[in-house]
């Protein structure tokens, strides 16, 4: 009958399918029992990510492996490495930064959805990751909204990306790294494409890109449930979300939607924003709740989660110096409500 340190000896030659090292380099093997009397083996083997094709053909190939060392059954269950463990694989010895979907890289993703579009999605997310740069973190954002792609110019971003060797170098502004369709079409023309090409360009996206090392990307994801919002919840299996809604009744329950495929996919529900609370006079100091109340409310109720904050409707101070028509200053009254908002994602991660 096999040995402990057989059943080792031959699991430790075999690799990880994402890091590409081997099982005795990553200390994947974490337990293994063995039932003498039935010739069966049972081992735990810790990977850098589950739920994946790779790991169900890795599955067949272990036990293949364990059965003609002498094994009759096999027992198998599979858990993440973990992050001390991956930490060790980060490509630092070279001087480069480790894939972005690479499971050793550490940046945090937030998608920014919407169940419809005009409730100020992209605003939010703008806003929000120029936040996080303020408070020292260090910030990209994709425009994920190919068909609707705005950030550039809400950012007042005139500039183009660059190439550097084989990767795009993203346009930096306001301390954030910029990534968009906008980009790559001339003249605000319309993108008419089918969902694979939509699939193939967001992939691009995250692999041709040189995002360097960042804390946080953000995502602007199209509203609804479509082809590009289906493709980053496949691509991102650890995601974070930020649902966003205006406190009319009708808009929080259509923005239900996109929080529960945000559930339904495993995605972790960071909170909802209510954008568009209110309207407040500047002369006299009254609010008037133009789309109504408890519409963020619901909606953190119904998905069980946090209302992040209430943006109220407003423009921001225009600079003619550096202009970018969509994002508050620190110092603007909105500015102080995204900084708080930005404060709590940064808590809750």
């Amino acid at each position: 009958m096999l040995t402990e340190q057989q059943v080792k000896e031959t699991l430790n030659q075999l690799q990880d399918p994402f890091l590409h090292r081997t099982f005795e380099e990553t200390n994947a093997v974490q337990e293994i029992k063995i039932k003498e009397e039935k010739k069966h083996v049972s081992v735990k083997i810790a990977l850098s990510k589950t739920g994946t094709g790779e790991q169900l053909q890795l599955q067949t190939t272990i036990v293949n492996a364990l059965k003609q060392a002498g094994a009759e059954s096999v027992g198998l269950r599979f858990t993440d490495l973990s992050p001390e463990e991956l930490a060790k694989f980060k490509t630092e010895s070279s001087g480069e930064s480790a894939p972005l979907l690479s499971p050793v890289n550490q940046t945090t993703f937030i998608a920014v959805a919407s169940g419809k579009g005009g409730v100020g999605k992209s605003t939010v997310s703008v806003n929000l990751a120029i936040s996080l740069a303020r408070l020292g973190k260090k910030v990209g954002i994709i425009d994920a909204d190919i068909y609707g792609f705005s950030v550039p110019d809400m950012m007042g971003i005139t500039k183009r990306p660059v190439v550097r060797g084989e990767k795009i170098v993203p346009v930096e502004r306001k301390g954030v790294k910029v990534i968009s369709m906008g980009f790559f079409v001339e003249d605000n023309s319309p993108v008419i494409w089918r969902g694979p090409m939509l699939g193939k360009m967001l992939n691009n996206f995250f692999n041709e890109v040189e995002w360097g090392d960042l804390d946080y990307l953000v995502l602007d994801l199209p509203p609804g449930t479509g082809d590009v919002a289906l493709d980053v919840h496949t691509m991102l299996p650890h995601c974070k979300e930020i649902i966003v809604t205006t406190p009319h009744p009708t808009a929080a329950f259509v923005a239900a939607r996109a929080g529960a495929m945000a559930l339904r996919t495993e995605h972790e529900i960071l909170g909802v924003i209510e954008n568009m609370s209110y309207f407040e006079s500047k002369v006299t100091g009254e609010k008037e709740y133009v789309f109504g109340k408890g519409g963020g409310e619901k909606l953190a109720d119904e998905l069980q989660t946090s209302l992040l904050g209430k943006i109220p409707l407003g423009q921001p101070d225009w600079n003619d110096d550096d202009f970018a028509p969509s994002v508050y200053e620190e110092d603007h009254p909105t500015g102080k409500i995204y900084n708080e908002i930005a404060q709590r994602v940064i808590d809750s991660i």
